[in-house]
């Protein structure tokens, strides 16, 4: 069974690959330009996309222009759009298997 659901669930991630590209391409774009403005480092940069993106935000990092926030919120909610999407994914993965097994 769970050898099911991981062959469904690559099946469905070749699917919506381009999505899932696209929106980590932004959320990591708009935090790089986050760190210019900012005058962070590269690796100060992604670590506050990512804790945004997944909607932890720890707060250590916290942007002061107001062009950095609006793109701060443009990679919160890009993060809700692939916490979704991984969802999504993994129920239809689920399903699949679910299906592939009764037969």
């Amino acid at each position: 069974m769970r050898r099911m659901f991981f062959f469904a669930l690559v099946r469905q991630i070749r699917v919506v690959w381009p999505i899932i590209s696209g929106i980590l391409l932004t959320m990591v774009g708009c935090g790089l330009i986050i760190g210019r403005i900012e005058n962070w480092r590269i690796d100060e940069a992604l670590y506050f996309t990512f804790v945004t993106g997944l909607t932890i935000g720890y707060g250590d990092f916290a942007p002061q222009h107001l062009s950095a926030r609006l793109l701060a919120l443009v990679i919160g909610f890009a993060g809700i759009v692939l916490t979704g999407l991984v969802a999504a994914v993994s129920v239809q993965a689920l399903r699949a298997a679910d299906h592939n097994h009764a037969e």
